[in-house]
């Protein structure tokens, strides 16, 4: 039986998973190996130490859920059915349950920390340039976007921890999909309001 080659994307992969079930301390090279059916020599080939896979891991999270979003939503024209597409999405399912709550848990991690900070403020200037589209001056604009932000983060960590408590946030259903929808409108409608005030 021939082994498949394994890239650095499938260690990255497969890091990105172990994170989101167990944290950091999940991503262990023996571990990974033994998932990808491999030896610790195959990830050696593409990584100097575990660090440097988590850095590759993080950039790849930071491209598919932050700058390719980002530009897949530009070719809406209204910034309002951008901001709703932009929630729809995030809010959906995520690519790997868990992840982005279990990448927020260790913002002090060296290798997660410039990562995140970078994917923190590009999300937050792109929301604050949505807003400052519908009206708001851009000091109000970053507020919105601040709130916003931070719902979308109490949203998955609710989604990961307490789905059971707040049945609204679960993965799938009817009462998930209209309390996303009134969540949208909600943060959609405070920017329109505060535009309207100014």
């Amino acid at each position: 039986m021939v082994r498949r080659h394994l890239t650095p994307q499938d260690w990255s992969t497969v890091a990105l998973r172990a994170m989101a079930r167990g944290g950091v301390a999940a991503v262990s090279v023996n571990a990974l190996a033994g998932e990808l059916g491999t030896t610790r020599g195959s990830f050696y080939w593409h990584f100097k130490d575990r660090d440097a896979l988590l850095t590759a891991a993080l950039e790849i999270w930071e491209q598919d859920d932050t700058a390719a979003l980002i530009s897949e939503l530009s070719d809406i024209a209204d910034p309002r059915e951008r901001l709703a597409a932009l929630f729809t999405t995030a809010l959906g399912q995520e690519n790997i349950n868990g992840l982005e709550p279990a990448i927020v848990a260790h913002a002090d991690h060296p290798a997660v920390a410039p990562v995140l900070r970078r994917v923190t403020e590009r999300r937050i200037a792109y929301l604050t340039d949505l807003y400052t589209e519908l009206g708001l001056p851009p000091a109000t604009a970053r507020r919105q976007a601040v709130t916003a932000y931070a719902a979308f983060l109490g949203w998955l960590e609710l989604r990961r921890s307490a789905c059971d408590v707040v049945p609204e946030v679960a993965d799938s259903g009817t009462v998930a999909a209209v309390a996303v929808e009134h969540l949208i409108t909600e943060l959609a409608r405070s920017a329109t309001h505060e535009a309207g005030q100014e």
